[in-house]
């Protein structure tokens, strides 16, 4: 677990960086294979296939693990004690989620079994009637399918219900991208409905209790405060505050679910069900799509016509019942994808034949493949299972799968080369240890602002900047210009902080400049990064002097000497001849002009502008400004002390 600690807005973040991780019984899985393996051997054909054997444990192990106390022998005998293994599969690979999609890809990667071909059989039969105006308040788009004559065992069930806890943790995002829900076809009426309704006024008895109606504002308050229903409580913000529920209807208006938080107990799915009506909300598209064709592709090879599905029309409607958008779902389409042979060969460190290559494409489901272009390029087939194939880089990444990364040949590297920091990174670093020394806090802000904060609340006139076509709100409309709001802003988040011996604090990032003229690799990109060091003091005085000596220490550690008439006001004139300085790199301070566009910032008289004078150039050049901020910006910003600020371009001190 990383934990980031973001200053300024004093919040603790934890991240898990962690692989999805499915756990199989061993006995259950070498009979899915039709073969066995010992720990080591199955570990050895984990990585071959790019996966990884993580523990072999047992449901009884983990238990003892987990317990915080001593379990009674009654306790213990309720648990299992088959072995099962724990197997980490990439974050991007939904298809390997189950036992039914790794073993099918552990088959196809061993030659057991041909790829499967997915098949959307005849016109729909089911329709589901979207009603946009009420679902685009709260979760917009709906995807379905029906599988037909499916057969279920104890453990086909179980790992049904597991594949979707398992794309619900990943892929859906804790259920607020998607919601996956499933319903015995045969104990409901079609056609199908969609809607976002008053909560007061919607009935429903759910799986958890299945003994008890509920309306939705109870049933809410029920999964916040029951214990017994502790694992739906995480989903309930997701919808609570919003003034509509979404709801799965049949014909006969019987709620079979309230999309993210529960299906229904009328059409609950057991042993004996037969046909399965599956329908995923969602509020991204693309990844209700991804969900339902995995869903699919997994448990359609239980059905009496393997890897078949019947699909569902979809119509979305406005307030008069008229179509405004319709779509045939699932799509389980295959795409075609190209990489060059040679930039695969190249990357992965091989030199095979293109018709080695075509043919190594079918152990990792990517065939039949072509090759085109006088055998230059590799043209693969992509599955519906397989959405992590998105650059020609994915395709190499598998060809060196199929080839094998322990039959890579080690060869000496060509080029003997050492490894370094760029230049202006390596300066960055430096700085922030030295100005950290100088009591400065460094902090690290968002690199997306408003246009308020970056310009008007500065006082500064709006000016060319990246913006975002569509941000998610206000505080996010484009690239940050200076690195002057952020800290600002950071002020204003830690108000109960001490300022009486002064608050400073200090930032080392990039801005984003508008450039139509900047060019990388032979295109014109229309903006440029720029490194910037910013600083900030803020305390029962306006810290004028402080800034001016942490700009003095800038330039000294960057070696650049003051120049002559800039020294001759100082009181350790004699010290400067023990300074270390770059020769025809110099610096000095004059008043920022008033018509400078940054001067609207500071309070007027009292801004400064640092000039450097380098080799290169010759000529004095404006690298940056300070002084005290004017009181209209710190209003601006909520900011209750007298502050002053620093920034500088760090890339003209190279």
């Amino acid at each position: 677990i990383i934990k980031v600690e973001r200053f300024g807005c004093g919040e603790l973040v934890e991240v898990l960086n962690k692989m999805p991780t499915v756990g199989v019984e061993k006995d259950l899985l070498f009979t899915h294979l039709g073969k066995t393996y010992t720990d080591h051997e199955f570990d050895e054909l984990c990585f071959e296939f790019g996966i990884e054997l993580d523990d072999v444990t047992s449901e009884r192990e983990d238990a003892i693990k987990a317990s915080a106390g001593a379990l009674s022998k009654k306790q213990l005998e309720s648990f299992s004690d088959a072995i099962v293994y724990k197997i980490d599969v990439p974050a991007n690979r939904y298809d390997l989620l189950c036992v039914e999609g790794l073993v099918r890809s552990l088959k196809i990667f061993l030659g057991d079994m041909d790829a499967p071909v997915y098949k959307v059989v005849g016109e729909p039969k089911e329709t589901m009637t979207v009603q946009k105006s009420n679902t685009d308040k709260i979760r917009p788009f709906v995807v379905c399918a029906v599988l037909r004559d499916i057969s279920f065992t104890q453990e086909r069930y179980d790992s049904f219900i597991e594949l979707q806890d398992q794309l619900h943790r990943n892929l859906c995002r804790q259920r607020t991208l998607v919601a996956i829900g499933t319903h015995d076809y045969d104990t409901v009426k079609g056609p199908f409905a969609y809607d976002a309704r008053d909560p007061t006024k919607i009935e429903f008895v759910p799986l958890t209790p299945d003994d008890k109606s509920f309306n939705g504002i109870d049933l809410m308050t029920h999964y916040e405060t029951e214990p017994t229903c502790k694992h739906l409580k995480p989903y309930v913000p997701i919808i609570k505050d919003s003034l509509v529920y979404p709801v799965i209807l049949d014909s006969e208006e019987t709620v079979l679910s309230l999309p993210p938080i529960i299906n229904g107990s009328k059409s609950k799915i057991t042993l004996d069900t037969k046909n399965v009506f599956i329908e995923c909300t969602a509020t991204d598209l693309t990844k209700a799509h991804i969900v339902l064709d995995t869903v699919v592709a997994m448990f359609s090879e239980y059905c009496s016509e393997p890897y078949s599905v019947e699909p569902v029309q979809v119509n979305y409607v406005d307030e008069g019942g008229k179509v405004v958008n319709s779509m045939v779902t699932p799509l389980m389409a295959t795409r075609r994808e190209r990489a060059p042979v040679a930039f695969c060969n190249s990357l992965i460190g091989i030199s095979i034949s293109p018709e080695e290559m075509k043919t190594l494409c079918n152990k990792v489901q990517l065939g039949p493949a072509e090759l085109m272009e006088n055998d230059t390029i590799l043209e693969v087939t992509v599955p519906p299972t397989r959405s992590d194939i998105l650059h020609p880089v994915d395709i190499a990444e598998d060809v060196g799968i199929a080839f094998g990364y322990n039959n890579i040949k080690k060869k000496v590297p060509r080029t003997c080369t050492v490894g370094a920091e760029q230049p202006l990174n390596h300066l960055g670093d430096l700085l922030r240890e030295e100005i950290g020394r100088a009591g400065y806090i460094e902090v690290l802000t968002h690199g997306l602002c408003s246009i308020r904060d970056n310009f008007t609340a500065l006082r500064r006139p709006v000016t060319p900047a990246v913006s975002l076509s569509n941000p998610a709100n206000i505080e996010y409309q484009i690239v940050r210009t200076t690195l002057l709001p952020g800290l600002l802003k950071t002020l204003q988040h830690n108000k109960s902080a001490s300022f009486t011996s002064g608050f400073k604090i200090f930032e080392i990032s990039d801005i984003i400049l508008a450039d139509d003229k900047h060019v990388v690799t032979e295109t014109i990109v229309g903006a440029k990064n720029r490194r910037k060091i910013c600083a900030v003091y803020s305390g029962p005085t306006s810290g004028f002097e402080i800034i001016h000596g942490l700009v003095d220490r800038i330039m000294t550690l960057c070696e650049v000497a003051p120049e002559q008439a800039y020294v001759a006001n100082s009181a350790k004139g004699p010290e400067e001849k023990y300074r270390v300085s770059r020769e025809g790199w110099v610096y000095t301070i004059s008043e920022l002009p008033p018509e400078d566009t940054l001067a609207g910032t500071y309070f007027p008289g009292r801004a400064a502008a640092v000039l450097l004078t380098s080799p290169d150039g010759g000529e004095k050049i404006q690298i940056g400004t300070f002084g005290i901020i004017h009181p209209e910006v710190l209003k601006n910003f909520d900011i209750l002390y007298p502050s002053s600020c620093v920034e500088i371009d760090l890339e003209s001190l190279l």
